[in-house]
């Protein structure tokens, strides 16, 4: 391991001692690699290398996940490329560059359309991404237009005092009706995420008198629609780093910024798959409900709970349908209602553009993880609860490219349908 550590502090003089054949000239951009260690040996070399250098895992979430071929994603900075890229060449392990170039990718994601009139609502767009404040005028516009069908309110302020707005959406025919509670942007780089929330009531709205399904699931059930549920970081991610996972709270003793809001809810907190160290991406919290928001949308889901049938949460990347246990490997006890709920979502997907999706238990398909709120959900009396991970499976990773957005959402619908379909039968 010693001469790892040597290797990992290269530098271009170093680089041609080695005799790695690379030119040493300053490369224009980070990049994105994938690498998928073959045996114990470059396991460890690999965690060893990321842990050390300042390398950004986009999949998994932590280096703690990486085993033996385990598909691992990695946007190395540009400054750290010169060194890593010609240490894993020497270490004899195999990689493939997916990005080459970072910074054009994040431009060619939005295009050069920044000059377009992505505001206007009559007419929004929903085949490009919004901003934060683009998303929450779209709201308030839906809540003066369609009051028949749409109702705004606030379950609460993030840690910067942003409100943190849900869309309840259904005919009021009754005066109890189940619900469905659908979250987008938990983590901030995951832009396809809020795409599909603001997809989801657009078609709602515009099918609701031609789709005789769509108009079965208004009347019979309420949908609670958080389109954007970390409402800082996607605001971060839009303004300062494209890559931003995290809440942005501040920690008093480290100059870190933010949380996982997807590893501080109160189930199994801070056990495997998370982190206590407020640098890293994983990091769960001081305590479980540390973070405003994931305080208010669990306290909404508690006073709610006799309401809510099923809890749907929307991230990216990977094309999985998942469903709990996130921090164990057991069986839940109504297992065949969920899985085959999760076996029909995934072929009404498919039939769409033939995109496959796995699915199955979040522990043994993702990885071990705990503090979710699929977890929490499903623990706090929630029967059907689940994660999507959007496309794709990395060629482009979290800049899946505005041209995706409309197959993406799509093919999702069909799924969620599926699932609500589901939801209204009776399952034993």
């Amino acid at each position: 391991m010693v001469a790892i550590s040597t290797y990992l502090l290269l530098h271009c003089a170093a680089v041609w001692t080695l005799k790695v054949p690379i030119q040493c000239s300053v490369i224009g951009s980070d990049k994105v690699i994938r690498v998928v260690p073959e045996n114990e040996r470059e396991t460890q070399i690999l965690k060893a290398a990321f842990n050390r250098l300042k390398v950004d895992l986009w999949q998994p979430s932590s280096t703690f996940h990486i085993v033996e071929g385990t598909v691992t994603d990695v946007r190395v900075p540009q400054n750290t490329s010169r060194s890593l890229l010609p240490f894993l060449q020497q270490a004899n392990i195999q990689y493939t560059i997916l990005i080459s170039d970072l910074q054009k990718a994040i431009e060619n994601q939005t295009g050069l359309k920044s000059y377009r009139n992505r505001r206007s609502l009559p007419g929004y767009n929903y085949e490009v991404y919004h901003s934060l404040e683009e998303i929450q005028d779209w709201m308030h516009h839906l809540n003066k237009t369609h009051s028949d069908l749409v109702h705004m309110f606030s379950v609460g302020k993030s840690y910067e005092g942003r409100p943190l707005f849900v869309l309840k959406l259904g005919k009021r025919a009754r005066p109890y009706k189940k619900a469905v509670w659908i979250d987008c942007g938990i983590h901030a780089r995951e832009w396809i995420g809020p795409a599909f929330c603001q997809w989801f009531v657009k078609e709602a709205l515009q099918t609701y008198q031609t789709d005789p399904a769509m108009r079965r699931m208004l009347t019979q059930l309420y949908f609670y629609i958080m389109p954007v549920f970390n409402v800082d970081g996607y605001h971060f991610s839009w303004t300062n780093d494209r890559f931003w996972r995290k809440t942005r709270s501040k920690n008093s003793r480290f100059p870190c910024y933010g949380v996982d809001a997807n590893r501080n809810w109160k189930v199994k907190w801070c056990d495997e798959g998370a982190s206590f160290h407020p640098c890293d991406d994983t990091y769960c919290g001081p305590y479980p409900e540390s973070e405003p928001e994931v305080k208010a949308v669990a306290h909404f889901l508690r006073k709610h709970r006799k309401q809510i049938k099923a809890y749907l949460s929307f991230h990216a990347y990977a094309q999985m349908l998942l469903y709990p246990y996130s921090y164990k490997y057991e069986t839940i006890p109504n297992f065949s209602c969920v899985e085959s709920a999760a076996y029909n979502a995934v072929n009404a997907l498919q039939s769409a553009y033939g995109v496959r999706y796995r699915y199955g238990p979040a522990s043994s398909t993702l990885y071990v993880s705990s503090g979710s709120s699929m977890d929490w959900a499903y623990k706090n009396g929630i029967p059907y609860a689940f994660a999507f991970e959007l496309r794709d499976t990395g060629h482009f990773g979290f800049l899946l490219p505005e041209t995706l957005i409309k197959p993406t959402c799509t093919e999702t619908m069909l799924a969620v349908k599926n699932i609500t379909l589901h939801l209204l039968k009776k399952c034993h």
